[in-house]
């Protein structure tokens, strides 16, 4: 039982070991997602700006 679960716990630790994924591509989809959102929000900001002033105005009667 003992040297099963030895066995076990090497396998586990070489698939932990070859696992590291592959960081530089999701540190460029995350670069990437940041910089959508900034030019997204530099285009759409003012427009949602006046949109969100234009209800506040008619919710407040002015």
């Amino acid at each position: 039982m003992r040297a099963r679960l030895n066995s076990l716990y090497v396998r586990l630790a070489i698939l932990l070991r070859e696992e590291r994924g592959d960081v530089p591509g999701w540190v460029l989809i995350t670069l990437m997602t940041a910089g959508l959102v900034i030019v997204i929000w530099a285009l759409a900001g003012p427009a949602l700006g006046n949109l969100f002033q234009q209800a506040i105005a008619r919710v407040s009667g002015l």
